[in-house]
């Protein structure tokens, strides 16, 4: 029974060879590699539990393999294994990494309250509480529950369930799970106005 041989294993096999080749020239030549050897034991870059895995994004479902080693999250890369994208990533899906491990992210949120000239720097959760209590003082302000309309049979009353007071704008950074049950909140809280920067 033969075994199929997957690019990604024909080019750690290649590569290894070609690696034993070149030492052993080197070796040969007379040159001293213990040195190298030492350093490149000290340089481990990228090494780690490959997981095979899908970009969060957009609906196309790039494959991606992400590299986790000591708990910790190390390194994300295009899967060439992968059918749909066969180891290419967009700009964003390239950049995963980069939004799950940031040194840079931000941790806290800026306010600035009325009538003041500065932000400042709050928690996270006091200012989820904030929007929580702002959206629901707005919603309830603004409900409209029936409206009236005229069907040529006279006047009659429509349910609505409806709030026209605000809107939603979902960001490109969010994955596919997350827009879905945003928009789906929003809908249940009766918000008409429900759209996404990745779309627009």
């Amino acid at each position: 029974m033969s075994q199929v041989l997957s690019r990604r294993d024909f080019l750690k096999l290649s590569t290894g060879a070609l690696s034993g080749v070149l030492v052993t020239e080197l070796a040969g030549l007379g040159i001293d590699l213990t040195p190298v050897q030492a350093l490149a034991k000290d340089q481990r870059v990228k090494q780690g539990k490959e997981v095979p895995s899908v970009c969060p994004y957009c609906a196309v479902g790039c494959g991606q393999i992400v590299t986790v080693a000591d708990g910790k999250l190390v390194d994300i890369q295009g899967n060439y294994d992968s059918p749909i994208s066969e180891g290419t990533l967009c700009p964003k899906g390239a950049a995963t990494y980069q939004l799950a491990v940031n040194p840079l992210r931000s941790t806290k949120a800026k306010y600035r309250a009325p009538y003041s000239d500065h932000w400042e720097d709050i928690e996270l959760e006091k200012a989820m509480d904030m929007i929580a209590e702002r959206f629901k003082k707005t919603r309830d302000e603004h409900f409209i529950e029936k409206v009236e309309i005229d069907d040529g049979s006279g006047p009659k009353e429509k349910t609505v369930n409806q709030v026209l007071a605000f809107a939603s704008l979902g960001g490109a950074t969010i994955d596919d799970e997350w827009n879905y049950i945003h928009q789906k909140l929003m809908r249940a809280c009766g918000v008409v106005s429900v759209e996404n920067q990745a779309r627009i």
